[in-house]
């Protein structure tokens, strides 16, 4: 099993940035987080930021046939991009969407998401702890979906 993690514009700056609305805790430090979850649950796990829209949706393009799930911050591409809604609905993969502050406490601008309409689930609000609710959110989604892809096997090979 394995879920990509893409960051958008601005992720590169945690710890730096506005610590009253992100935080203190770093980027590297909340992969370091996630990466500690996926090898206790024994998946592979793949981080990637850029500040560029167009290397994000080439990312999620690449996740086809490549991961299990995503789990994306899109930031302030989460209001605009158009094209990475349309790259998330191409690619058909389990995605959760994550905020680390809560977008619908913001300025009204970043209150409505392009993105959480072709995701399975948004998480917003809780921190860095969200990418750790992200994670086990995407566990159980991508269990419940070999769950149900085994049982559809067993069925088709009894009605054989």
């Amino acid at each position: 099993m394995k879920i990509v993690v893409v960051q958008g514009p601005n992720l590169n700056m945690l710890g730096v940035r506005e610590q009253n609305i992100y935080g203190p805790m770093k980027l590297e430090q909340i992969h370091a987080q996630m990466k500690t979850f996926a090898d206790e649950n024994k998946f592979e796990i793949e981080f990637f930021q850029s500040n560029l829209e167009g290397e994000l949706v080439d990312k999620i393009q690449e996740c086809y046939g490549d991961a299990d799930g995503i789990i994306i911050n899109p930031a302030a591409y989460t209001h605009t991009s158009i094209a990475i809604r349309d790259a998330i609905s191409a690619v058909g993969l389990p995605t959760v969407e994550v905020h680390i502050s809560n977008i619908y406490r913001r300025e009204e601008f970043r209150q409505k998401s392009m993105i959480a309409p072709v995701c399975a689930s948004s998480i917003v609000g809780f921190g860095p702890f969200g990418y750790h609710l992200a994670m086990i959110g995407m566990t159980q989604i991508l269990n419940e979906i070999r769950a149900l892809r085994a049982q559809q096997a067993a069925a088709q090979k009894s009605a054989e």
